[in-house]
């Protein structure tokens, strides 16, 4: 352990050696210092933001990295200045139920913030000259909103994702949401949307080196990749047919299993695609290990050509909507929270797990990168915003108990694997034993065992839903 933390350390002492002699430009030097593995393993707690009074679902950094801003159970949204652990403004959103998303207008001063909640709404607010705060609506869904996306460089323009399988496009400068595409399973073929044919969308993302490509994910296990060049606006009322995407990503095991869906996506500034999966793990794919438009249409010869993404392990995404995220200079590292209460930060290339900090008593939710520096926001279940620095003295190892808690992480994610049944499965079951009984039954009885048993399942589906609900109510579902 001392041999491997004094390479460590010689490391760093090399690169600062080779840039004092003029080997590397100074900025260079900072960013590899940056991405090293033993500052990484030097984050500890740097301090705690204390102000909401809910749980905290959503962080985002201004471009200069000064500024970050905070959304809660509470409908509040908090600016910080994070260095002197401060509030600079709070305000209420104005969203009825829980904020999922706060983000950053780029462009405006940090004046213009964006969020979406459980109320359905996607809100604007403009901070003015005097301090004072304006709010209004920009457009809703049919379904929470988790997720926003900025488009990269443009101060007006920004995409919405939610549970109705909608992606919204909003221009601040005007009052009024577009429909850009309409995502459906693949096994709907054409139907126009309505419940049982959409993809509840839980998480959206921007290809930074291409922004007409939009990447999204929700309840199935296929991660879709659109290109806004090849839709049409058109009004959020309007009936529409679903719209092809342009590549799909997924990973061969899970193809085609209809047994996890999508929680959280983020694009590296190489533009690989990061996939979160609920009670599964975390997979990296590069643009050539898509698809194509159908995952139906490969064939299995070319499917078993295909190279397989990297594979994040350890952690547990089951209870809460979680995010994922990059960590880095250039996006060397891979980040997640867990249900363990850990923040887990694996090396991008390999997988190898170099840190894990408990950063909540219950559940990590979110955790967000400085603009700049290796710096980490987190958020959870707690009420409290945590900030992580590489200020320890020593190269910190792994917990002692980590190997443990990934065990039961594992365990529990493979028992749950065993017995979740979705209402859909419940209702398929149903109708097959209802066909069953029916063959067997004299035919004068049949038209009332049928009446009987569609109560039955409508009843069941229904409690099924209503506790969905009602538990998403309680519980705090975070981005």
């Amino acid at each position: 352990m001392a041999r491997r933390r004094n390479t460590e350390i010689g490391d760093s002492f090399t690169e600062l050696f080779n840039r004092e002699i003029g080997f590397f430009h100074s900025s260079s030097i900072s960013r590899r210092i940056s991405a090293s593995e033993g500052i990484v393993k030097k984050l500890d707690l740097y301090g705690k933001l204390n102000g909401h009074e809910g749980c905290v679902n959503a962080l985002d950094f201004s471009s200069t990295g000064e500024v970050l801003v905070s959304g809660s159970d509470d409908r509040q949204i908090i600016l910080w200045n994070w260095l002197s652990g401060s509030k600079t403004l709070s305000y209420p959103s104005g969203h009825c139920e829980n904020v999922f998303q706060t983000k950053f207008i780029p462009f405006t001063d940090d004046r213009t913030i964006i969020t979406s909640g459980a109320d359905r709404q996607v809100r604007l607010g403009q901070i003015l000259e005097n301090g004072k705060v304006e709010t209004k609506r920009l457009g809703r869904h049919h379904g929470r909103v988790y997720k926003l996306a900025v488009l990269p460089g443009d101060p007006n323009v920004f995409y919405s994702c939610g549970e109705d399988g909608f992606v919204q496009h909003f221009d601040i400068r005007s009052n009024s949401a577009s429909m850009v595409l309409y995502s459906s399973p693949f096994t709907q073929g054409c139907r126009r949307h309505h419940s049982s044919s959409r993809i509840r969308l839980n998480s959206i993302a921007i290809d930074p080196r291409n922004s007409f490509y939009i990447a999204v994910g929700g309840s199935d296990e296929y991660a879709r990749v659109y290109d806004t060049r090849r839709v049409q606006l058109a009004p959020v009322c309007r009936h529409i047919l679903p719209d092809p995407p342009v590549n799909i990503f997924c990973p061969r095991h899970l193809r085609e299993t209809n047994s996890v869906h999508i929680t959280g996506l983020a694009y590296s500034k190489a533009g690989e695609l990061l996939v979160s999966y609920n009670d599964e793990l975390i997979y990296l794919f590069e643009k050539n290990m898509g698809y194509g438009f159908s995952p139906v249409s490969i064939s299995p010869e070319k499917l078993q050509e295909m190279e397989e993404p990297q594979v994040y392990t350890g952690h547990r995404n089951a209870q809460t909507v979680k995010g994922v995220n990059f960590f880095g200079p250039n996006d060397e590292y891979v980040t997640s929270g867990s249900d363990c209460g850990h923040i887990f930060i694996w090396k991008k290339k390999g997988g190898k797990l170099v840190r894990a900090m408990l950063g909540d008593r219950r559940v990590v939710n979110h955790l967000e990168s400085h603009p700049h520096i290796p710096f980490l926001a987190s958020c959870g279940i707690e009420k409290s915003v945590k900030l992580w620095t590489p200020m320890s003295n020593n190269v910190l190892s792994l917990p002692e108990k980590m190997e443990k808690v990934m065990e039961s992480n594992r365990v529990g994610r493979e028992d749950q694997s065993r017995v979740t049944l979705t209402p859909d499965v419940i209702m398929h079951v149903l109708r097959l034993q209802r066909r069953q009984t029916s063959a067997f039954t004299e035919r004068r009885y049949v038209s009332a065992d049928i009446d009987s048993d569609d109560g039955n399942e409508a009843q069941l589906i229904a409690s099924l839903v209503a506790n969905e609900d009602e538990s998403s109510e309680r519980e705090c579902i975070v981005s």
